[in-house]
């Protein structure tokens, strides 16, 4: 069941990443636009965690 869980987990890093850094494209100033993208990198380190610890926990 954990296992599970941190395999959804690391899909939905996966994809929030993705909207991140999306949403950040062209919005605001350069500054807000940098640190919607850098977010959008560190929300996506996230997911190789998850899914090794899926990995491990199965």
């Amino acid at each position: 069941m954990l296992s599970k869980i941190f395999f959804v987990a690391g899909l939905v890093s996966i994809i929030a990443s993705i909207v991140a850094w999306n949403l950040a494209s062209g919005s605001g100033t350069p500054e807000e636009t940098a640190h919607a993208e850098r977010w959008g990198i560190f929300v996506g380190l996230w997911a190789p965690t998850f899914l090794i610890l899926s990995e491990k926990l199965k």
